[in-house]
């Protein structure tokens, strides 16, 4: 089994890429002029359809077809998928459990917050209610991790001949490689199948370029979120652990469809639940290149504060700069 020791070289997150030509451009500005491998496991059943990202690159590329994969190793291996199935049950019953208990936790902020009392009562009681949330959200997290290193071990899983088969196959691919692109789609089948086969420690020297939904799989903890889904109020919760390659930034892609950035109260909740970790978002055009172990060069992007404002992301931001935007609108770089 070949498992390089992952260090990426950059990672550069960046918004929605589907009408946009960002990529292409970030891409180039790197040096970076291929081989590049592309995972578009997100899409499922499109996962080949990569006409259009292959003419944006405009250089060659290696589709990794994690989704194709996964589907070979559950017809060779049905073990291993009949437990990946009651695995992937029962963090469905985790996710259901976690929802329904931070409906209520986020249900009792609001009405804290709606709240009259003495202004330093209704600062503790109401960083008491954020307190909750967030120790039900580390407790869900764990919860998820939990599982899938059980599932791991249990199996083991990259041990069994198909997987290492695979993995040895991708190992050459990317070895190959100057850069690794991650499109969006579903994320947890994104995520499903990068796991599966251990794409972060078959990772070396290549840049690494995510966006949508491949961002937020890249990140150390995903976060699903809506403001205003179609079925009623949405409550923004934590899926699991990401592949970590870019700590410490929950990823919010399509914050013009997915945020209500007018809103105080839910942009200052989301920003505290999850300090110090900072809550980037990513409206198309937008993106942030993670280097050295920082964020550099960054353009268009957006950061959630905790006060319920936001304002343009900068490399060393300073909470509370007067100045700083609310308007409403996503504010210019």
């Amino acid at each position: 089994m070949v498992t390089p020791t992952p260090r990426p070289r950059d990672v550069v997150l960046l918004g929605a890429q589907r009408w946009d030509s960002t990529l292409g451009s970030v891409v180039r500005g790197l040096d970076c002029d291929g081989p590049i491998a592309l995972i578009t496991a997100g899409w499922r059943d499109r996962e080949d359809e990569d006409e259009e990202l292959r003419n944006h690159l405009a250089c060659k590329t290696v589709n990794l077809r994690l989704y194709h994969r996964s589907d070979e190793v559950n017809a060779r291996d049905g073990d291993l998928a009949k437990a990946h199935r009651a695995k992937q049950t029962k963090l469905r019953h985790k996710q259901d459990f976690y929802r329904i208990r931070l409906e209520h936790e986020l249900a009792a902020n609001h009405v804290i917050r709606q709240r009259r009392a003495p202004p330093e009562v209704l600062e503790e009681e109401e960083g008491a209610s954020v307190a909750a949330i967030r120790a039900l959200d580390a407790y869900h997290y764990d919860q998820c991790e939990r599982i899938h290193q059980e599932f791991e071990e249990a199996e083991g899983l990259y041990e069994r001949p198909v997987i290492k088969e695979h993995r040895e196959q991708l190992a050459e691919a990317l070895a190959g490689c100057n850069a690794v692109a991650i499109a969006g789609g579903h994320v947890a089948a994104l995520l499903n199948r990068m796991r599966l086969f251990g794409i972060r420690e078959l990772l070396t020297n290549q840049s690494v370029f995510a966006w949508s939904g491949g961002g937020m799989v890249v990140s150390e903890r995903i976060v699903l979120f809506h403001d205003s889904p179609p079925q009623g109020p949405g409550a923004s919760e934590v899926l699991g652990a990401g592949l970590g390659l870019v700590p410490g930034v929950v990823v919010l892609p399509h914050p013009r469809t997915r945020l209500r950035l007018d809103d105080r109260e839910r942009v200052g909740l989301l920003a505290r639940r999850f300090d110090p970790a900072q809550c980037l978002a990513f409206p198309e055009g937008a993106h942030v290149t993670y280097q050295g172990g920082e964020l550099v060069r960054p353009s268009s992007v957006i950061r959630l504060r905790r006060d319920g404002s936001y304002a343009p992301f900068e490399a060393d931001p300073s909470e509370g700069n007067p100045g700083d935007g609310n308007s409403g609108e996503e504010q210019p770089t």
